[in-house]
């Protein structure tokens, strides 16, 4: 339930009164809750104070808020009574600073108006919440790549994956660029392809239109939801393992854990996920759980890989193909399931037809 900050006496449980937050001397502002709870203290000032969660994100990271005297985290709910203060409102470091992170990038492709890269399993793409200098945009900025303005704290960042999903990644280095490519994004114009190695077996193509929305308990999970943004996602087998099988996965549209969602949501779960695993190897029973067992702790992560885009330049508008062999780090897994050492050559995705 959301509340509202007020320096006065309580109000009325059900029905608070918002008020301005009130400037005292020391250039902080200072307030007290006067509902019965609130969400999240990041959540709430953000939605209090009209900042962005990136904001607030970095000013409780950098000890600016203070709730009864002491230091809070970005998790913690208020109750009524709680005297929260916060410094740096008016920060004068401006939000789009990023600190240089230099770290090894695999670029696939290049020009002056974007470049498409492979991101590694483990790299956050954008600065968030425990992760202000870590990132690829940290690592773009070390490495003096211009990026386009896009939004703040996300320059070049045309579309995401999730920090333990790795693969094929687009990012912008002019506005124009920018504006264009989100342009396709937004009408779907932009080919994204994904590799998975799912639990059971996908028999033939399946559409998976079903709305994704924040887990109404947990906000840090996705599900589906009739009142949910539309998402869409079109799933092929591509080879069929003893307890699994590897799949394509063309997404339609780009939700927040869309994959992983759909997938768990017609009962193929990704193998190694930690969030949506729905029993993982427990689901498989017999003589084959020893196999699924070993499968599972074979992955190190969720065995999904953003192994294809394609899309029009954004200048020349010619089509722009880009591919990404299954990665090194989840081999052991995809041997493990297909029971086949050949699978741990160069390029399985190649050998088992996955990009024809």
């Amino acid at each position: 339930m959301k509340g509202t900050l007020n320096r006065g006496s309580p109000q009325s449980e059900s029905r608070p009164t918002p008020q301005r937050p009130e400037r005292i001397p020391d250039a902080a502002f200072a307030f007290t809750v006067c509902v019965e709870a609130t969400e999240r203290l990041d959540r709430f000032l953000a939605d209090q104070l009209a900042l962005s969660r990136t904001h607030v994100g970095r000013l409780i990271a950098d000890g600016a808020v203070r709730v009864n005297g002491e230091r809070a985290r970005a998790s913690r709910r208020l109750s009524r009574g709680d005297e929260v203060h916060v410094r740096g409102f008016a920060d004068d470091r401006p939000l789009s600073f990023l600190v240089p992170r230099a770290r090894p990038l695999r670029i696939v492709y290049e020009d002056d108006a974007l470049m498409v890269l492979d991101k590694p399993a483990g790299l956050v793409v954008h600065p968030a919440p425990g992760h202000w200098d870590d990132t690829l945009v940290n690592a773009l900025v070390a490495r003096g790549t211009p990026l386009s303005d896009g939004a703040t704290g996300r320059p070049g960042i045309v579309h995401r994956l999730d920090k333990d999903t790795s693969g094929l990644l687009i990012v912008a280095k002019t506005d124009e660029a920018h504006r264009v490519l989100a342009r396709s994004l937004g009408q779907r114009k932009i080919e994204r392809v994904y590799a998975a190695l799912v639990w059971g077996h996908v028999r033939s193509p399946l559409e998976i239109d079903a709305p994704i929305a924040r887990h109404p308990k947990d906000r840090k999970r996705m599900m589906v939801l009739a009142t949910g943004r539309n998402a869409k996602s079109l799933v092929e087998p591509v080879a069929q393992f003893g307890t699994c099988d590897l799949i394509r996965v063309r997404i339609v549209t780009g939700r927040t854990h869309q994959i992983r969602v759909h997938l768990a949501h017609v009962g193929h779960p990704v193998v190694g996920d930690p969030v949506y695993h729905h029993g993982g190897s427990r689901r498989v029973t017999g003589g084959q759980r020893p196999v699924a067992q070993t499968i599972e702790t074979a992955a190190l992560r969720q065995a999904l890989h953003a192994a294809l885009l394609r899309f029009a330049h954004p200048v020349t508008r010619e089509t722009i193909e880009c591919r990404s062999e299954w990665p090194a780090d989840l081999l052991p897994v995809l041997v493990a399931a297909s029971n086949e050492d050949l699978l741990a050559g160069a390029k399985p995705l190649e050998y088992l037809g996955f990009f024809e």
